[in-house]
Parts: structure tokens; sequence; C-alpha cells
């Protein structure tokens, strides 16, 4: 009897009620006891007692943690039960930043009293960020494909040989956002890129000639939030420059060389969507590109993991689809991407290793419109902020492309030898947050 007493006892003893629940949590509120803070909530959520007080300080339990995604599930159900307090539309709002969602931070601000607005610095529409960003590449295999015997293995003969082994390039950019409505923000990037080439043409003898490639790029991207947590973002890549080289041909029967500019004209429509479901953020893309007169689609798929709930580490694993005009959807590459805090220092990452010719990234930021293809892409960026306003970033991309020496007879070609080379790129950049 002694016994069933007491296992009476210590059931009734573990039955939480309201008043118990408030004072528990409120008292490790203030003594920051936010683990302990945490189990009391979900002990007493698993016996049906939760409230607006309870909710919030789940909420600040978890944001102390740093675990910021977390929080925001919290923040949020409070605030739909009152939206009054300042300090809560202070915690959803940072709670919403930090955690990697800032586009429905901005979107919930519109809502928060005057003085919150002030303190966080909010306005419906403003310049937001500016960037200038300048970069080199080069290909230390150069000066052994200008020398190599292309035209003799690819077994040139009489005929006309011709490649043009790319030595150099710079670009330099520069970014603009704004925001236009508090769900709506939009990107601008204006690029110019300079590529160095040698042209090798073996006709009569060997001939070198210099080419280059003057390229512009206008990028535009809304970012648009529906509802609460939906992200819907369409954009536009505009490309256009020409192409210097010298060719060869006949003319009175005399083979002579001539100077030839090649026009062109390339876009890349896309338009991406993704969501936040705790600490997961999937995501998808379709692009549409005509480069080269040539139209095709891409698309692709990806998930973003945050498993500490925050922006100090997060992986992307993302996979690519690609259609032409003769083919259906296939797989095409496979990538993976990721981001590290370290101190005050940001760290980005990106693999890619598939089939890339043509190959669309960033929503059609980056576009490899270069005449070749690439097996393997590898990227690291570091972000030094300084000050509270602007952040200098430092870039290294390692890409081995394969491109060809053609042969022709007649004007047609009838022949082709792959070569390949790995080139190095450096870019520098800062940008300034308004």
């Amino acid at each position: 009897m002694s016994f069933i007493l007491l296992c009476l006892m210590v059931q009734a003893q573990q039955k939480l009620t309201y008043p118990e629940v408030e004072k528990n949590s409120y008292e490790l509120y203030l003594q920051g006891k936010w683990q302990e803070l945490i189990q009391c909530a979900e002990e007493a959520r698993s016996q049906g007692i939760d409230f607006f007080y309870l909710q919030a300080r789940t909420g600040i339990a978890y944001y102390n943690l740093k675990r910021y995604r977390t929080a925001s599930k919290w923040f949020l159900k409070a605030w739909e039960k009152d939206q009054s307090f300042e300090w809560l539309q202070e915690y959803v709002y940072y709670s919403l930043l930090f955690g990697g969602r800032a586009g429905e931070a901005f979107k919930m601000a519109d809502d928060f009293t005057s003085g919150m607005k002030e303190k966080i610095g909010y306005a419906t529409s403003k310049l937001t960020s500016v960037g200038l960003e300048a970069g080199y590449s080069l290909n230390p295999k150069f000066d052994d494909l200008k020398t190599a015997s292309h035209g003799q293995q690819a077994g040139v003969g009489e005929n006309y040989g011709e490649a043009f082994y790319m030595k150099n390039y710079h670009f330099e950019s520069v970014d603009l956002s704004h925001r236009v409505t508090p769900a709506i923000s939009i990107n601008h990037n204006l690029t110019y890129i300079g590529i160095n080439r040698e042209g090798h043409i073996d006709w009569s003898g060997k001939n070198n000639f210099s080419a280059k490639t003057n390229q512009f790029q206008y990028f535009v991207n809304p970012v648009v939030v529906l509802g609460r947590k939906w992200y819907v973002a369409p954009s536009l890549s505009m490309i256009w420059g020409d192409f210097s080289y010298v060719s060869g041909g006949i003319s009175a029967n005399r083979r002579i060389f001539w100077s030839n500019k090649l026009s062109y004209r390339d876009h890349v429509f896309s338009i991406s969507s993704w969501t936040h479901l705790g600490i997961f953020s999937p995501g998808a893309e379709y692009n549409y590109a005509n480069i080269s007169d040539t139209g095709f689609n891409q698309c692709s798929l990806w998930l973003t993991a945050y498993p500490f709930s925050n922006l100090s580490f997060y992986i992307t694993p993302r996979i690519y689809f690609k259609s032409d005009e003769g083919n259906g959807f296939g797989y095409n590459t496979f990538g993976i991407s990721g981001g590290l805090q370290m101190g005050p220092v940001h760290f980005y990452g990106q693999y890619l290793n598939g089939y890339m010719e043509n190959f669309i990234e960033s929503a059609g930021l980056v576009v490899s419109n270069y005449p070749g293809t690439s097996k393997q892409k590898i990227s690291g960026s570091l972000y030094f902020p300084t000050g509270k306003k602007y952040r200098f970033v430092l870039r290294y991309i390692s890409q081995d492309v394969t491109e060809s020496y053609w042969v022709y007879a007649n004007g047609a070609r009838i022949n082709s030898l792959n070569y390949s080379f790995d080139k190095h790129t450096f870019t520098a950049g800062i940008s300034w947050n308004l």
C-alpha cells in the first residue's frame, strides 16, 4: 500500500500547473539558465501548457544560445498573440536577420512601432548596399600551350589549323541593392570582362596573332517575400560584347590574313524560389539561356542545412540538370557549398563537378559563356568586416578548362584536338551596407 501511495505522490508532483510554469520559467529567465528554461518549457508543453510569455522566454533562451533560427520560431508564435511589445519586435527582427532570413525581417519591420523602426534603422524603401569588386585570372600553362604541336597532333598538314589560347583576363564589377517595398528588394550588377588570347594559325607555317574579347553584363534580380516565409526571385542577365581576332583566307590566289570583329549578344532568364523550414531551407531554380545563338534550359534543386540553427556553419548540396534543343533534361553537375564563421571573418566555399558548358550559377549572375567546357570548379571567399558598414572580400577560384584546336578544309571543320589547362582567379572587393 505504501508503495502505491508513493507512486501516486510522484505522479502528482510531476503534474504541472499554469502558475508553476509561469513562476519557474520566469525565475529561470531572470537567472539566465537558458538550457533549463528550454527543458522547463518542453515539459510544460508536453502537458498541454503554453502561453505568450512562455513562448517569448523560450525564444529568448534560444536567442542567447545563438540558435537564432529556432528562436525566431518561438518569437513568431508569441508575435501572433501580441504584437504591441517593442522588446518582442526587436527579438523578432534580429532572430530572423541573424538566422539568414533578412527578407522576412525587413517585411515584418514595416509593422513595428516608429520608435523601433528608428532604433533598427528601418525604412520602407532605401538604398541598402553598394559594392565594387575586381579580379584577375591567369593560365599558368599558356607558354606550354602556345609552343605545343597541336597542329601536328591534329594532322593539319596543308589544311588550315586554328586555336585561341587564353592568356589572362580581368574583370571589374559594380553592385547595387535597394529595397522598393517592405517585401521587395532589387539587386543590380554591371560587370566588364577583358579576355586576352593568342591566336595560333597553322597555315603555310605558324602564325601568331593577339585576340581580345570585351564583354559587358548587366544583371537585375528582384527578390520578393510572399506571405510569411516564401521567397520568389526572377532575374535577367543581358550579355553583350565583341571578339577581335585575325583569320586567314585566299585573295587573288594569295594566302592573306586580316582582322575581324565578331559581335555577340547572350541572355539568361532565371527564376528561383525557396523557403525556410526550421534548420533547413529547400529551394529550386530554373534558367533559360540563349548563348551563341543556341537556346537551352537548366534547372537545379538544393537544400541548405543550418545544423547549429545560425549562420556559424551551413552547407548546401545542389544538383543541376540541363537540356538543349535535341535532348531532354538530364543530370549535369553536382555542387556543394557552405559557410563558416571564424570570429569576425566569414568563409564561403564551393565545389562543382560535372560537365559544365555554358554553365549558369547564382541565378544568372555567373555565366560561363567561354568557348570550352569544364569538369571541376573550386572557389573560396573570405569576408572581413571593417567598422559597422564596410566589408572586404578576397576570393580564389580554380577551374579546369578544355578547349579545342580546329582543323578546316575548304572552310569546313574536318578535325579537332582537345587541350586542357587550369585557370586561377584572384579577386578583391568592398561593399558598403547603408
